[in-house]
């Protein structure tokens, strides 16, 4: 999926546009109330376009309420408020209240958003908030593919995933970085870096690179992999280590890399074991 159709819809937008304005075309022009569609050689319709005015003044088209649909394999939908598009190069910004949403429920919510029609990309400077079925993420600054099957975060990282609700004694986790998140859901995983936190319940983990894997189906946590100045805490016990695998199924951590257990007895006293080598 992409905005490639979404862009052939708005290219043959633009060639409507351009025929109308023939020997004006220095000259703002406005339309009321569009609605274009594309199909394919089959005749099934491929795209759709809807806004409520056109602008038309030399290279740009400024559109508002913008609404867009993208058939075919992966269907997407986009809405803003209001469209920009660069004729000669296809690029669109879109501006207030941006919202993408694919098939699958996964959405992207945002101020400002811009598509570069050659790198099939969409990106953002701006808060961003990605939902999925049980995972909802924000951060500052954004890559991504419009049809959100690679996302980038680029700072201020936090992600809030659900719980099983087959398992109640499970509770749900927050994760959040200083670094950048990458989203793949092709292979249903997610990269957090710099600085990651993980707290879930009274446990909480730190490490420098957290790789954390779902399930392709359910879309559950399913392990995680956890590397670089490891440190897991619950209650007054803490664990370090290089390197820890979370097993979420099992619930436990293997720890490897001169992993350290101290713990705090009732009475107070500390005991350390150091299991390196």
């Amino acid at each position: 999926m992409g905005l490639k159709n979404f862009s052939l819809a708005l290219g043959f937008f633009m060639i409507l546009a351009n025929s109308q304005i023939g020997a004006q075309e220095n000259v703002a022009q406005q339309f009321q109330g569009f609605n274009l569609s594309g199909y394919t050689d089959e005749g099934e319709k491929s795209w759709d376009v809807k806004g409520d005015t056109a602008d038309i003044l030399g290279d740009t088209v400024a559109i508002t309420n913008v609404d867009a649909n993208q058939y075919g394999e992966y269907p997407i939908n986009i809405k803003a408020k209001k469209g920009l598009i660069d004729k000669s190069s296809g690029d669109i910004d879109l501006k207030e209240d941006v919202v993408i949403t694919a098939e699958n429920g996964s959405q992207l919510k945002t101020d400002t958003l811009k598509w570069q029609k050659e790198k099939d990309l969409v990106s953002t400077e701006d808060q961003v908030v990605l939902t999925d079925k049980t995972m909802v993420a924000t951060g500052k600054g954004l890559q991504a593919k419009p049809q959100l099957q690679m996302a980038q975060l680029n700072q201020d990282v936090k992600v809030n995933v659900e719980a099983d609700a087959g398992t109640p004694e499970q509770e749900p986790v927050t994760i959040t970085c200083d670094g950048i998140l990458e989203i793949d859901q092709r292979t249903s995983r997610a990269i957090f870096t710099d600085n990651v936190v993980a707290v879930s319940g009274n446990r909480k983990l730190k490490a420098d690179r957290v790789e954390v894997f779902f399930d392709t189906d359910s879309q559950k946590l399913v392990k995680m992999i956890c590397t670089g100045n490891v440190v897991i805490t619950q209650d007054d016990n803490t664990t370090y280590s290089e390197k820890a695998v979370y097993d979420a199924l099992m619930e436990k951590f293997i720890l490897t890399g001169r992993p350290k257990l101290i713990l705090i007895p009732e009475n107070g006293d500390s005991l350390s074991s150091d299991f390196s080598q």
